[in-house]
């Protein structure tokens, strides 16, 4: 039987040491900072519209395991997808970390997310989680002010 905490342990360490969609992205039609001042993390997540989709998104920046792991998740999710379809996986990870019920058919959305699953027993951690989300919700509202988790 597979030890899921092992098998979470291992996507959130492989996708912070081998981050994908790292770096800056040139001629992004939005960036936009996010800063959790607790802990220092600071992620700048660019992104290109194709009218209504996330054509091309990116990320650059520094912090703990959990924040870079859930960015290089976020942004390999999010590829390709509507906004309004982002903005539902983002309300579909906050519940996750946050620790509240998921029903069946957004669960299964999750995909690789699942990882965070045990976040919600970490409160302090679950910012770490949310930061780059939050980043990027911005930047579909085409809002630039920089995110907080503060």
């Amino acid at each position: 039987m597979v030890d899921l905490k092992s098998l979470y342990q291992e996507v959130i360490i492989d996708h912070n040491k081998n981050p994908r969609n790292y770096g800056e992205l040139k001629n992004p039609d939005i960036e936009v900072d996010g800063y959790n001042p607790l802990c220092g993390d600071h992620y700048i997540i660019y992104v290109k519209f194709d009218n209504d989709k996330v054509a091309q998104i990116t990320f650059k920046g520094s912090g703990c395991a959990i924040s870079k792991a859930s960015a290089s998740i976020m942004t390999t999710m999010v590829k390709g997808k509507t906004k309004l379809e982002a903005l539902e996986l983002f309300e579909i990870f906050h519940k996750l970390v946050k620790g509240e019920n998921i029903n069946s058919q957004d669960f299964e959305k999750l995909g690789r997310l699942e990882a965070f699953s045990e976040i919600s027993e970490f409160p302090t951690r679950v910012k770490c989680a949310i930061l780059p989300w939050h980043t990027l919700k911005n930047a579909i509202e085409n809002k630039k002010q920089t995110v907080s988790t503060e």
